[in-house]
C-alpha cells in the first residue's frame, strides 16, 4: 500500500495527527526528525548548529529514501522536506499521498510562541511569518489539503485524514 505523507509547517501537529492516522489504519509511524535523530545520535537543533542545516537536509533526504523502500507507513515530515523538489518527486514518484495539513497562521503562530525552542527554524513571529510564505507554494502542490481550525484535537484532525483518503484509491 502507499505511503501517506504528512506535511506542513513547523506546529501544524503532523507528528500527533500521524500517531492517530498510522494507528487507525494498522500501519507503522515515521516521524522522520525522530528517525533522523535517532540514526545521527543528536537533536535537530544540533544537527543545525553543528554541522548545518545542509548536513540535516541531506539527513532528510535519506531517511525519507528509507521510507520510499516501504509500505503501509504514515510518515511525519519535517517543515522544511516538502520544499525540496526532489523529496516531492520521491514522495510521490514512489506511489506515497501527500497530505498538507493547513491549520490557519494564528494557530500555527500560537503553538510555536507557546512551546517548541528546540526548533532551530524558529527565531521570532516575523521570521516564522517569512518562512511559511515562502513555503506554502510548496505545501500546496500535495496531493490532499486537510484544513483544521486549530481547535480540533489530533483524533479529529486524523479522522478528517482518513476521510479524505478514502477517496484517493491506490492510499487504502
Amino acid at each position: 500500500m502507499a505511503n501517506i505523507y504528512l506535511v506542513g509547517f513547523m506546529g501544524v501537529g503532523k507528528t500527533a495527527t500521524g500517531r492517530v492516522v498510522a494507528g487507525r489504519l494498522d500501519r507503522s509511524f515515521v516521524d522522520l526528525d525522530e528517525a533522523i535523530e535517532e540514526r545521527m545520535g543528536l537533536s535537530i537543533r544540533e544537527i543545525f548548529e553543528i554541522q548545518g542545516e545542509g548536513a540535516f537536509r541531506e539527513a532528510e533526504s535519506a531517511e525519507l529514501d528509507r521510507t520510499a523502500l516501504c509500505a503501509d507507513l504514515v510518515v511525519a515530515t519535517g517543515g522544511g522536506a516538502f520544499s525540496s523538489p526532489s523529496n516531492r518527486g520521491l514522495m510521490h514518484r514512489s506511489g506515497g499521498v501527500s497530505i498538507f495539513i493547513d491549520p490557519p497562521w494564528d494557530v500555527i503562530f500560537d503553538r510555536l510562541r507557546a512551546g517548541d525552542a528546540n526548533r532551530p527554524k524558529w527565531i521570532d513571529e516575523h521570521h516564522a511569518r517569512e518562512l511559511y510564505l515562502a513555503r506554502l507554494p510548496d505545501y500546496r502542490r500535495a496531493s490532499i489539503r486537510i484544513d483544521p481550525d486549530g481547535c480540533e484535537d489530533p483524533d479529529v484532525v486524523a479522522e478528517k485524514v482518513c476521510r479524505a483518503l478514502a477517496e484517493v484509491p491506490c492510499a487504502s
